[in-house]
């Protein structure tokens, strides 16, 4: 969008923010740098997705830059979907996760349960303030519990695939693909941080996950 209107971007990305330089290619003098701090590390995809297509649409039709400043305004205003929904395809998609790992229908209900609730379970604890690593800790050892009273009762073929497939949903995709790609470019710091705090994030799963199958004394999982 830059190019199109005439101006130089330089990003310098942090973990915690965005530090901006706008150039104007036909007065010089005319530069402006801010530092943006960015909200909680989280991923809103059709805002991502609306925004790439509007850059495009853009580049192929010079759109004036009034026009699109409305256009993000509308796309900022969108609604996410409410947790209940999400929490039902967390579910699902984790199910389909057990499924694919060897585990029954039995197995994929139980999977699916366990991943729903403790999606709940860390969307409100989310809410409330807590410490992030604490929501997923707690999330992972609720999870975990759920899955493994299937594994206690031996219920369905393979309820080790179940347990080992409803946390999932916690796994920090984003942040350790964002990672590689910061590396790719270039920016270091940023893919260090990122690394460090995609590896924080596995560490707190680890830690719910062990906790909780320590006292219900799942040895051999």
């Amino acid at each position: 969008m830059a190019v199109t209107w005439g101006f130089d971007v330089h990003l310098s990305p942090t973990f915690s923010g965005l530090l901006v330089t706008v150039v104007d290619k036909e007065n010089l003098n005319n530069t402006v740098t801010c530092y943006k701090s960015s909200p909680s590390h989280n991923v809103h995809l059709t805002v991502l997705t609306e925004v790439s297509h509007l850059s495009w649409k853009v580049q192929d039709e010079n759109l004036p830059i009034e026009y699109v400043e409305r256009q993000f305004s509308a796309i900022k205003d969108k609604k996410s979907y409410n947790n209940l929904t999400i929490a039902v395809a967390v579910g699902l998609s984790c199910a389909g996760l057990c499924l694919f790992s060897g585990g029954d229908l039995v197995n994929a209900g139980i999977t699916f349960i366990a991943a729903f609730f403790g999606f709940l379970l860390r969307s409100f604890l989310t809410k409330k303030n807590f410490n992030p690593m604490l929501c997923i800790s707690m999330a992972a050892f609720t999870t975990t519990l759920i899955s493994g009273l299937g594994w206690l009762h031996n219920v369905g073929s393979h309820p080790e695939a179940a347990m080992a497939t409803a946390v999932l949903y916690l796994i920090p995709g984003v942040p350790l693909i964002n990672c590689v790609i910061d590396l790719i470019e270039g920016y270091l710091s940023s893919a260090i941080n990122r690394a460090l705090f995609g590896g924080f994030i596995l560490l707190s799963i680890a830690a719910g996950m062990t906790l909780c199958i320590t006292l219900m004394g799942i040895g051999n999982f």
